[in-house]
């Protein structure tokens, strides 16, 4: 009888008891837990900023969870949470925001059983009536970054707070972000957005950091946002610049669109894109739609496969009002350079070809090729008396090959001897001049230095140190350049000019052409027998005979094609052209290098565009020759990015950018004289 009245009274006061207990360390944990911003989590939560954690918190925390899984079955046990620890660099996340993100954690992972399950929803609910009460500040100003670091795995940089259904599936991230960005304000507006992203390939770069794509509804013109730069208006300029004085304004864009052959056969190179933004349908229209909005006058394209060219790219350009020029590369190669100028404003006078290629010469054996292209300015009706000075547009791709950099000077070195062959005036000065193309050399190299400076001293310079893209030091062994580059048959002078344009350096010292010296073969003096000489019956007694087709001896005649006699064995080359760059590949206001294209997720500065300008009298800074504009003056240029913009947009080519290279673009102006002052 006493057991009865024990047990129906006992057992079930015992049970109220415990839920009592139960509830009693449920709610002050949860009340500890909302009013503390704890910054670091030991076992599911972490102590607040730099300090330990309260002993009574610690136990609280551990009673819970051995209590949850004691009231499981045996056959279900609860393996050791791992520890989570999360860092953080602002105040403005609440505590409830952080208890919420690490719940999430925790519900996604398979260790957490279902009683606990049931722990944590009670704290969502609790945590979403305190977001309620307390809501979060405004996107726009939030603090830079926030950085969460998870035990065994790598750190990822949040810009907001994420929900757990955005948090599931992103891989790791490290990069830095600034108020101003536009990415910060593209990554804001799509803090809401409804996406599950999927987890991207990694790089195929070892020790290359992964990040997360961005979801479809981002929209990715903000993030790689270009500012045009309006150099007219900058002091400097405006000296220079007569308000009196007319210009004749275009603009020039250089872009490596990639050839899709070449997609598909290094597709190892582009992992982190996904396939469909790899097609050539889907990229094409992307393309001619950036060109058409950008409205260029002049347009030099690399990489055009030729295929492409004649079936999409030169008719769609025809329509668009251009006159297009191009030339493929020799040998087996799909894709080549082109130019395209609109017919409405500019007229072409002379087209020059360029294929590096020479066949036995080590130095030339490469397939590359470039266009070099003399245009005459079409001024508007009303302007019949003012003359504007034709300009030479030249274009190229030079090899790639890092280690190669012998190739890559031989190959400029060809390129600026056919522009001072096309840009040189009968008086001897220079047309203004515009390079444009891929040179795969980084700002700074001696090859970059070569164009800028107008001369290198390159005599047992390694080949790989030309272009600036690797670093080969450490190998044992490395090529390295000797004088002369190239041989003097290639009839290029150390001064890249053709050697039938230039002067003869010593007046007596020539090479005469074969035709000019046959014509001594029969004449009168050849056929004379000397006095002194032995007669030898047979041989020094006979005269020779002239053959009846050879022409009777005539006056002596000039040898028409004379060809001086120049040494080459300095060291140095030079040139004459006085080229600056347009850009000046450092971003002020982010502190970081330009970047053109974004290989293997690594930024580089390989494309350019520089131009004629007058170098300044005893203006030499650091052995950089420094320059102000002349007849061709910059007005302005379309501003370029850094690499940790292009990482936020899952780096190049992206859904927005169908290239891996950026465009180049800048604004000129030629200035317009009078006939009567002429």
């Amino acid at each position: 009888m006493i057991a009865t009245v024990l047990c129906y009274v006992l057992l079930p006061a015992a049970r109220l008891l415990r839920a009592l207990r139960d509830a009693f360390f449920t709610c002050r944990k949860n009340v500890l837990l909302a009013k503390s911003t704890s910054t670091q989590i030991e076992g599911v939560f972490a102590a607040t900023r730099g300090k330990s954690v309260p002993e009574e918190q610690e136990a609280l925390l551990q009673q819970w969870l051995e209590e949850g899984a004691g009231n499981l079955p045996a056959s279900e046990s609860v393996p050791a949470v791992g520890k989570v620890s999360v860092t953080l660099t602002s105040d403005w996340l609440e505590g409830s925001e952080l208890l919420m993100t690490s719940l999430s954690d925790l519900n996604s992972a398979p260790e957490v059983t279902q009683y606990a399950g049931q722990q944590l929803t009670e704290l969502h609910a609790l945590a979403s009536s305190e977001l309620q009460d307390h809501p979060v500040t405004e996107p726009a100003k939030l603090p830079a970054e926030e950085t969460v670091a998870v035990a065994g795995s790598a750190p990822w940089a949040a810009v907001v707070p994420q929900t757990d259904h955005q948090i599931a599936g992103c891989a790791a991230i490290e990069v830095e972000v600034q108020n101003e960005d536009p990415a910060v304000l593209a990554w804001s507006l799509a803090r809401d957005a409804e996406t599950v992203p999927t987890e991207p390939p990694a790089w195929p770069v070892q020790d290359t950091v992964q990040f997360c794509p961005l979801p479809t509804e981002v929209p990715y013109h903000e993030i790689l946002w270009r500012d045009w730069e309006d150099l007219s208006v900058q002091p400097c300029a405006l000296q220079q610049v007569s308000k009196n004085t007319p210009l004749f304004e275009f603009r020039v864009m250089s872009y490596n669109i990639l050839a899709q052959d070449l997609v598909e056969q290094g597709l190892d190179l582009y992992l982190h894109c996904h396939p469909d933004i790899l097609n050539w349908n889907y990229r094409l229209p992307n393309l001619l739609q950036e060109i058409q909005h950008w409205d260029p006058d002049v347009l030099c394209l690399q990489e055009v496969q030729e295929n492409h060219y004649w079936e999409q790219l030169e008719p769609t350009f025809r329509e668009m009002g251009f006159a297009c020029c191009y030339k493929r590369r020799t040998g087996t190669k799909t894709d080549g350079c082109a130019v395209c100028y609109k017919h409405s404003r500019f007229q072409l006078i002379s087209l020059s070809p360029v294929e590096y290629f020479r066949p036995g010469l080590d130095v030339l054996n490469r397939d590359n090729v470039g266009l070099v292209l003399l245009l005459q300015p079409l001024l508007p009706e009303g302007l019949d008396l003012m003359a504007v000075s034709p300009l030479c547009v030249a274009n190229t791709h030079v090899l790639f090959n890092p280690r190669r950099g012998d190739i890559k000077l031989a190959q400029m070195a060809l390129l600026l001897a056919e522009i001072d062959k096309i840009a040189k005036t009968t008086e001897g000065s220079y047309y203004p001049v515009i390079l444009c193309g891929d040179l795969n050399s980084v700002p700074d190299s001696p090859l970059y230095k070569f164009i800028r400076n107008g001369e290198l001293s390159y005599h047992g310079m390694p080949a790989w140190k030309v272009s600036g893209q690797e670093d080969f030091s450490q190998q044992l062994y490395s090529r390295k350049l000797l004088a002369p580059l190239w041989p003097s048959s290639l009839g290029i002078t150390d001064m890249c000019q053709y050697v039938t344009l230039c002067q003869p350096k010593k007046p007596g010292r020539r090479k005469y052409s074969r035709d000019f010296l046959l014509q001594f073969h029969f004449c009168d003096v050849a056929c004379e027998r000397p006095p002194q000489l032995v007669l030898l019956e047979g041989v020094t007694d006979a005269e020779p005979d002239r053959p009846a087709h050879w022409p009777k001896p005539a006056a002596m005649v000039k040898d028409p094609d004379p060809q001086p006699f120049i040494p080459r064995s300095s060291g140095i080359i030079q040139h004459g052209l006085n080229l600056t760059s347009v850009y000046s590949h450092f971003l002020p206001q982010r502190g970081r290098p330009e970047v053109t294209t974004m290989p293997m997720g690594l930024g580089a500065t390989v494309d350019y565009i520089f131009y004629s300008a007058e170098p300044v009298e005893n203006g030499n800074r650091g052995g950089r020759r420094l320059y102000r504009d002349g007849a061709l003056k910059l007005l302005g240029r379309l501003s370029l990015l850094s690499e940790d913009i292009l990482l936020l947009a899952n780096g190049l080519p992206n859904p927005f950018c169908s290239s891996d290279h950026l465009c180049l673009l800048a604004s000129f102006g030629l200035e317009i004289t009078s006939l009567r002052e002429g």
